[in-house]
This record gives structure tokens, sequence and C-alpha cells, in this order.
């Protein structure tokens, strides 16, 4: 799920001022024999395990020792203090491209050779070559993705004839249909900020265009532009009371995790929740259905003609010049260490050349052909902005989504608030 960071760019500004089997080891690469290689990144427990087994790999090829560290939630916090006190990690993976641009401009982070670039360029689309290049060079690598397109239902409650309405005025008539047999058919986590914005973002990126997307997400537009209200109001004809468990109060107070199990728990109080790929761990984590079966997925519904996806991610920096560092991140690149995470679930590779085959399950294999295939992709939006815009538990876009939850009729007032506190903490971070 999203990695809530209360403190990340401004931190780390002052500081710096199913799948195939494991390929075989090979002989000890020249030169890394015995080296220590260190990487600090957000993933821990299953996640933490599956990557380790993709280090493993590596250092049978290449004789390295890789360190592993967890940082979860506080690797921007982490990252300034090593940075401060001059000892950094090689490596760090993050999940937000807005940082990943301030360390690179605050001369924290060292561009990946030609060898990886060449990688990256012959086996990423370029949309994810963008979200690592920093003024021309680049600087990360987007290892794991998420694709934040999905919606996710229970078969079960909606029956074998139920088809996934695959349009925006398809989906919107399926909740009516269900609404007026006396079901509350729609659950949101709204108590998690995030989860709206996530929201906004698919329906903006459909309705205004992936230029108009990265404009806003630039600030080259306001907050109070047309295009902003138009998404809003397009978002209302499913935002409404009548279709929320508890109504608008309630999904105000529902979080993430709750919203799922809402409605694959055992006592369900609705039969559809939208969010990520990695609804898929809550629904293991938390309830007793299985993906696949009990929950099924369809993607985003279409509100345009193309195929769009908003995504998320964890990108991989270097930010010492040593030759293992470089090494690890070209061995990251590739679609051989991608494949060996694939396989073991939870896991989505934005590398082109990973075959479908190598996911464990139809559902993973769904959502990750929709990733990589789709027409549009654009970045969370959220995750692009200065954090104190973008990233703050009760403020800022989080805080404007919830408010127009609360109530749409106040749609412009929460604009013009949005658009003076984007002022703010674009004018903080500088261009």
């Amino acid at each position: 799920m999203r990695r809530f960071v209360p403190v990340l760019v401004a931190v780390v500004l002052a500081a710096a001022g199913c799948g195939g089997a494991e390929p075989q080891p090979r002989p000890a690469g020249p030169g890394l024999a015995g080296q220590t290689i260190e990487v600090l990144a957000v993933w821990s427990d299953e996640e933490q395990a599956a990557f380790e087994r993709v280090l493993d790999v590596f250092e049978q090829r290449t004789g390295a020792v890789v360190t592993y560290v967890s940082g979860g939630d506080e690797v921007p916090t982490l990252l300034a203090t090593r940075l401060a006190g001059g000892s950094p990690p090689d490596i760090a993976g993050v999940s937000q491209p807005a940082l990943v641009r301030s360390l690179a401009r605050a001369g924290s982070l060292v561009p990946l050779d030609a060898a990886t670039e060449a990688v990256v360029d012959a086996q990423f689309a370029p949309v994810w070559k963008e979200l690592g290049t920093v003024d021309g060079e680049l600087f990360g690598l987007v290892f794991k993705a998420a694709n934040k397109s999905t919606v996710w239902y229970d078969a079960g409650q909606l029956g074998p004839g139920f088809t996934p309405p695959r349009t925006w005025a398809a989906f919107t008539e399926t909740l009516r249909k269900l609404s007026d047999t006396g079901d509350t058919p729609l659950s949101i986590g709204g108590a998690d900020g995030w989860v709206l914005t996530d929201w906004f973002e698919n329906v903006y990126l459909q309705t205004a265009g992936g230029e108009m997307y990265d404009r806003l997400a630039d600030h080259d537009i306001p907050w109070t532009h047309p295009s902003v209200r138009t998404a809003l109001e397009t978002l209302g004809q499913v935002f409404r009371p009548e279709y929320l468990p508890g109504g608008t109060e309630g999904a105000l107070h529902t979080e993430f995790v709750e919203s799922v199990v809402d409605v694959f728990g055992s006592d369900p109080w609705a039969s559809i929740v939208y969010e990520a790929d990695f609804v898929a761990g809550a629904i293991a984590e938390s309830t007793s259905a299985t993906v696949g079966v009990d929950a099924l997925v369809f993607p985003f519904p279409r509100i345009g003609s193309r195929r769009s996806v908003v995504s998320g991610g964890d990108t991989l920096v270097a930010l010492t010049d040593e030759p293992g560092t470089a090494a690890l991140l070209r061995f990251l690149a590739s679609s051989e260490a991608a494949s060996v995470w694939a396989a073991q679930g939870g896991f989505v590779s934005p590398n082109r050349e990973v075959g479908l085959g190598e996911y464990p399950d139809d559902t993973t294999r769904q959502i990750a052909d929709e990733l990589v295939n789709a027409e549009n992709v654009r970045f969370d939006m959220s995750d692009l902005m200065p954090t104190a815009l973008g990233g703050i538990r009760g403020d800022g876009f989080w805080r404007a989504m919830q408010d127009y939850l609360a109530d749409p009729g106040r749609v412009d007032e929460i604009l013009v608030d949005l658009e003076a506190e984007a002022d703010s903490a674009y004018a903080a971070v500088g261009p």
C-alpha cells in the first residue's frame, strides 16, 4: 500500500546542502569479489524477502556481498541523516519522483552509467525513463511498479452473471442499479486522503489528458483551472452518499484496509472497492477471500478512448560511484532480475521484457499487462508534487479531496484554498 512519508524533500535538501528456475550462479565478476554494497529501501517483510532473493542471484554471479537495510516509511529521513553524516548507502529505493529530483539537484545522486541507461532504453517504455530523468540525466530506475487503475469486486455478491463495466457510463449505471436494490455498492477509504487523490488522478488523466495531467502536477496550470472542476464533477457521479456504506460520513471515517474488508470480509457492507494492485495484499492479510476466485478485478473504467493507467512505484538511485553500485543497478534494470521477484508474487515490473508467464497467477498477469501496455501512463500525481502539498495527512491535496467528498457544493472554495497552498508549496522547493 501507499507509504505515508511525513518528512521528505525539505529534510533531504537540508541534510544534503510463473517463473522459470532461478538463474544458475556464474563465476565471480572481475573486481567485485568481496566488495560490499549497501541498499536502503522501503521494502520489509515479504517484500524484503523477495528482494533479497534477487540480490542473492547477483551475489552468486559476482562474488559481491549485498547488505540490505529496510527503512520502511523512514527512508527519506534515514537518507537525510546518512547524507548529513557523510555515509550514504550505495543505493536507495524511494517512492517519490519528487524526492529523486530533489536529491539529484542537491548533488547527492550519481547518474546511472551508460550501460544501465542502455538497458532502460531497450527494455522500458519511455515514460519510465522520464520518471528517473532529472535535467536531462538519468538518475533513477523504476524497479517495482504499481497499477493504480484497478477496481476490485466480490464475485460471490455480484453473482456469476456480473459483467465488469468497461466505461464510466457503464460503471455509474452499475452503481445506480445496485443502489436501487437497496445495496450500498461502493466502499471508499476516505479517511486516508490518498485514496481520494488516487480516484481524482484516474479521472483527471482521462478527462483532461496526459499533457494537462503533467501541467497540473508541475503547477503550470492552477487548481482553479476548469479541467479540475470537470474532473471533480465527474467523480461526483460516483461519490454519492446512497452508494457508500454509512453515506459520506461513513466513507470519511473508513481507512483503506477497512474499505477492503467492507467488501471481502465475513460481513460485507459493499461489493466494489477501488484501489491499486496492493488491494490483493490487504485481501490476503485481512480477509479469508481468495484473489482470483472470490476477489476479481477490472480496469478503471474508461472515460475516453485510450487505455490510461495511473502508476506508482519504487525508484532505485545511486549515491556512490563504486563499481559494485553500477554493476548492481545494471543487473536490477534487467528483465532477468525483475523475473526473480515476479515469480514470487506481490510484484509488477515496468520492464516490458518480463513475460506475463513469469507472474504466478492470472490476476497479476492481467494487472501487469494493463500497466505495461497502457497507451497513456502517468505517475501518481501526489508523489510528483512537493510533499507539503501532496503527502501530508489532513492537509493539502489529501484534505482538499476529503473536503470535496464531504461537501461537493464547496468545490470552488476548496479549489481556491488548494491553489493558495500549491503556490506556497512549489515556491518553497523552487524550480
